[in-house]
């Protein structure tokens, strides 16, 4: 089918249900593991600190396919790929639920990673296609609801999914929401399809070789299966890989990723401060629910209860981003909401079995209110002096750094964990310590990313959010 718009009215009043719905299994998926990880490691006999390769290995995969999925909609239809992707992640879901070993589980998790990197682009691939310009923003806004749920509802259903029921059951539920939007996509969704050049998998090829190895010697550096003969191997092909490709992108004019897009100096730091700065924030939706369940020995549901004062103020909070970054300016912004982030995280060093639970709450709060300021400010600065021609692929490589960070936050934080885990610090107060400790560098870290926003102009960004007034028009005289 030709692009156009959609004139059906059925149509039409289903797509962006149906989007919204593809999106939130995303979105719920991407929050409902992370208390029930404790659950998962008793079952599989392994141990709760050592589980983020569960998350892991679905983020990176998300990561490596996402610039794949809008060219294979465009070639094979977005019909067709929607489909797919359901069906993919839905599969995957089943087989997560009935591993039998971490591996196992690891495995289901990357191949239900690949339906749900195609979940979300083809689906707003479908509502651009299908509607009018004027009607997109009042659309977008609908489908971002799910996203902004989903880590709401997320940790508490995981959490009581798994006392009520088990582990198994935060993959089961996606089965008959899959099964339903398998034959709705095939009801509804125009099979739009459009002109598309050669995919540049020689490019793709060596950006997924350098981040898998990398990522490898972060996750496993602590593994007993992997020497250190193994891990430098490792490293080689990372530079290799990283080298090739930089090489190869300067011979060529059709690259998957334009070095020339990294001279846009508002797009450099904002893709470097998404990666750096989640080096230590993206380690928290891990980190908390595990301090509360192995540290405290809270519940799952009542961890998932704790994650919701975040993820609340979190959505309260991005309505004052605007009128913030309007008042100080984006390079202000971005420095000092760093640093308080960073202090707040490392205020969970003094947390102890004894703390209130109302400080807990009020951190969480906290560390909500100032995610919102931080992520919403990175990813619009990103994107601030984009134009027609680097927009496309601009918003490809914010998606990309975006799951890759999310990646190496989370290996970051749990190798630091382990690192204290291993050392004295672990045998102290009955391995709490090695939490607080983690958050303490955490934090650090974070304070530390502040120094990549001070590269920023004063000025950077005052295009998006300056006041536009109206003004009367001038009365001719004769």
């Amino acid at each position: 089918m030709e692009i156009g718009i959609v004139e059906d009215p059925k149509v039409k009043k289903h797509l962006p249900w149906l989007a919204a719905l593809a999106i939130f299994m995303q979105a719920l998926d991407g929050t409902i593991l992370n208390t029930s990880l404790p659950s998962i490691a008793k079952s599989l006999g392994e141990s709760p600190l050592e589980m983020q390769s569960v998350i892991v290995s679905y983020t990176l995969t998300v990561a490596l396919l996402i610039p794949l999925s809008g060219w294979l909609a465009d070639r094979f239809g977005t019909r067709n790929m929607l489909m797919l992707a359901i069906g993919i992640f839905t599969a995957g879901s089943l087989f997560c639920s009935i591993a039998n070993t971490l591996d196992q589980l690891v495995l289901a998790r990357i191949f239900q990673a690949i339906g749900g990197s195609m979940l979300v682009p083809v689906a707003r691939l479908i509502l651009i296609y299908a509607y009018p310009k004027d009607q997109l923003l009042s659309i977008i806004n609908f489908i971002t609801i799910p996203v902004l749920i989903g880590p709401m509802l997320g940790p508490t259903a995981g959490g009581f999914l798994v006392e009520k029921f088990s582990w198994h059951w935060i993959f089961l539920i996606n089965l008959p929401v899959g099964i339903i939007a398998l034959f709705w996509a095939r009801k509804v969704v125009p099979n739009f399809k459009n002109t598309v050049g050669k995919f540049d998998l020689k490019g793709w090829l060596l950006i997924s070789g350098g981040l898998t190895t990398l990522t490898l010697i972060i996750e496993r550096w602590n593994s007993p299966q992997f020497t250190a003969v193994t891990l430098l191997l490792l490293a080689v092909l990372t530079i290799i890989c990283v080298i090739g490709y930089i090489r190869y992108a300067q011979k060529t004019t059709k690259a998957l990723i334009r070095l020339s897009l990294l001279k846009i100096k508002t797009l450099r730091i904002g893709l470097v401060g998404n990666l750096v700065t989640r080096f230590g924030v993206g380690g928290m939706p891990l980190m908390v629910p595990l301090l509360l369940q192995v540290g405290f020995g809270y519940s799952a549901f009542f961890a998932g209860l704790m994650m919701i004062p975040q993820a609340g103020s979190n959505l309260v909070f991005r309505n004052f981003v605007v009128p913030i970054v309007r008042k100080f300016g984006y390079r202000n912004t971005l420095i000092v909401n760093t640093i308080l982030t960073g202090i707040i995280i490392s205020c969970f060093f003094f947390i102890n079995k004894n703390t209130p639970m109302w400080i807990l709450v009020i951190l969480m709060i906290c560390n909500g209110a100032f995610n919102a300021v931080q992520f919403t400010s990175m990813n619009t600065i990103a994107l601030a002096d984009l134009d027609s021609d680097t927009s496309s692929e601009g918003n490809t490589l914010l998606s990309v750094t975006q799951q890759l960070a999310i990646s190496l936050g989370i290996s970051i934080s749990a190798m630091i964990l382990v690192m204290f885990q291993n050392s004295s610090i672990g045998t102290n107060d009955q391995g709490i310590d090695v939490f607080r400790y983690t958050f303490l560098v955490m934090g650090i870290i974070t304070i530390l990313s502040s120094r990549v926003f001070a590269r920023l102009n004063v000025e950077a960004g005052a295009s998006l959010v300056e006041k536009r007034e109206y003004k009367e028009p001038k009365q001719q005289t004769n």
